[in-house]
């Protein structure tokens, strides 16, 4: 595969994000209204997606391109601690229902990402999450696997190739960023 290939697959999913607008401009409202009424929003997937979800709550923590206040964001991929003893004591596929159980309230934002939209630990968390009075949001590859029927909304990234499907997903998550230092500076 040539570096000229990998880009033109890039640049079609690219493309593709633009009809992703109002769906993101909507997550953008919905992300700015929690965070005004003192709620957070948590994320968490597996792998390159866990990375993803250290990335973004860092962004809004401790800032994107404004110097402004702290946004109320938490990776649940962070501790091994917890997800290595809630492996071995109770499931791999149940790793973040406890931190959910633990740290969400009514009113909070969860979004998971999983690109095939079927990862069983992401789609435990999404239900657990809107068992909590979370409002859910799933960044995914194109289909949505499971996870579209499942979360309040899903941002399917418009591949099925996982590495295009992660940089989609840091393309929505940075300008998701940069939407809520303007509206939250």
């Amino acid at each position: 595969m040539s570096f000229k290939s990998t880009l033109i697959r890039h640049q079609s999913m690219v493309e593709g994000l633009f009809e992703l607008e109002p769906q993101i401009i909507n997550l953008v409202a919905k992300i700015s209204q929690c965070i005004e009424s003192g709620n957070k929003v948590l994320f968490f997937g597996n792998g390159g997606s866990a990375s993803d979800a250290q990335h973004l709550a860092a962004e809004f923590v401790v800032r994107y391109y404004k110097q402004r206040a702290p946004l109320a964001a938490i990776a649940l991929t962070t501790d091994t601690s917890i997800i290595t003893a809630h492996g071995n004591d109770y499931s791999f596929d149940t790793i973040f229902d406890r931190q959910i159980q633990a740290l969400a309230k009514q009113g909070d934002i969860a979004i998971g990402l999983s690109t095939s939209g079927n990862s069983a630990n992401v789609i435990n968390g999404i239900t657990t999450a809107q068992q909590s009075g979370c409002w859910t949001c799933a960044f995914t590859g194109e289909t949505g696997g499971q996870l579209v029927e499942l979360a309040d909304d899903c941002i399917r990234i418009p591949s099925d190739e996982t590495a295009r499907v992660q940089e989609g997903h840091i393309i929505v998550g940075h300008w998701l960023c940069e939407a809520l230092d303007e509206q939250l500076s």
